[in-house]
């Protein structure tokens, strides 16, 4: 059991420790609450006897008006140590000095500055009341072709300075990359499979797009997930700076790929087939594609049947490829549906059985037809028996 002895001794030894000035750096962040506020600084106690300043400029909003009160804390950065504690949570561009701008740079704090024009190799950005240069390549994580930033008012961070603040380079790049790593953590949170998330398509590919989704996390809309229907252009659907919603099909955390689909948002037209379509109905279909086995024929967005070679004449020729090409469109017969393998076989009506058929392309139609395999079978003859 403690004695009273030790007990006072470790209450002296807390109570030192609790008045004694801390040693702080330069860059180090820190946190105080204010507890004065005067015409140019205010003051803020940041523990035991340390007390700090900060420009009153940094804790007003663009309209002048104070942000914070007496009591309030605040989180800053030690822009410099002697000969009195200074702290600044971003360097107003008018309030700034040149000494505060070299403290900026070795601290790495932020400095508020406007793009004065274009130079060559990138623009001048004026900084309190110095001249900086900011490199094409830093003034934003992606270059837009046509993008302007004259006249804007920016945070960088100042990457160079030298030769008493003549020779600045800034970069706001460095700044927004930050920012981007730290939402990323927070978006990643909230891409899970099935999740559906808006983003901007950020390129497009012969293969499909890449969508960011925030925080610089992108993922993948294959063109095979575009849409129900086949794709054969992806810039037909999406163009880059196109804001999408999508749906978050799978998550790979070790290759950090997200793979994206955007036809799962609307129904599947495969859902309504069984009430749609039957055995022997005449149906007006498109011919999409050739292939030597058959002509692939789309009923509509979505469904696609095949015509298999078999069922053209003169079976075992290469002739029936002119009866269906690309692109036409004409009466065919349903001969078998197969809803777990999502899979349609049709026949082409043949020219003298068409006289009846009036039917307009989205309509289908039994009228006037018996059943076309049979017809088939008689068209063919002993040969397909």
């Amino acid at each position: 059991m403690a004695s009273v002895t030790d007990s006072h001794e470790d209450f002296a030894a807390m109570f030192e420790a609790s008045v004694k000035p801390r040693r702080f750096e330069r860059g180090q962040t820190i946190e105080g609450t204010i507890v004065a506020i005067g015409a140019e600084v205010a003051f803020v106690n940041v523990g035991g006897k340390g007390e700090a300043t900060i420009d009153i400029a940094e804790l007003k909003d663009d309209e002048g008006a104070l942000e914070v009160a007496v009591g309030e804390r605040i989180q800053a950065i030690v822009v410099s140590t002697a000969p009195q504690l200074t702290l600044s949570r971003k360097l107003a561009r008018r309030a700034a000095t040149d000494r505060q701008l070299e403290d900026a740079f070795h601290a790495r704090l932020p400095v508020e500055g406007k793009v004065e024009r274009e130079v060559k190799g990138g623009y001048e950005v004026r900084v309190a009341r110095q001249r900086a240069f900011c490199p094409f390549s830093q003034i934003d994580i992606h270059r837009t072709e046509g993008a302007t930033h004259d006249g804007r008012v920016y945070l960088f961070r100042i990457v160079e300075y030298s030769e008493g603040g003549r020779n600045i380079v800034v970069s706001r790049r460095a700044l927004l990359e930050e920012e981007q790593q730290a939402r990323a953590a927070d978006v990643r949170k909230t891409i899970v499979p099935g999740a559906v998330v808006t983003g901007r398509v950020a390129s497009v590919r012969d293969f499909g797009a890449f969508v960011d989704l925030g925080g610089g996390v992108q993922g993948l809309l294959h063109i095979s997930e575009m849409g129900w229907s086949r794709v054969s252009d992806a810039s037909h659907v999406v163009k880059p700076g196109d804001e999408i919603t999508v749906t978050v099909l799978r998550v790979d955390d070790d290759k950090q790929k997200i793979s994206l689909g955007l036809k799962q948002l609307t129904p599947d037209p495969w859902s309504r087939v069984e009430d749609k379509y039957a055995v022997g109905q005449i149906v007006s279909g498109r011919v999409t594609r050739v292939a030597q086995f058959g002509a692939f024929v789309e009923l509509e967005p979505g469904i696609e049947a095949l015509a298999h070679a078999s069922t053209f004449t003169p079976t075992g020729s290469q002739n029936w490829t002119t009866i269906v090409p690309a692109g036409m469109t004409a009466p065919f017969e349903i001969l078998s549906i197969d809803l777990t393998k999502k899979r349609i076989g049709v026949a082409l009506v043949a020219e003298e059985e068409r006289d009846d058929y009036t039917a307009p392309p989205d309509e289908t139609s039994t009228k006037g037809f018996g059943s076309m395999a049979d017809k088939l079978k008689d068209i063919l003859g002993p040969k397909q028996r």
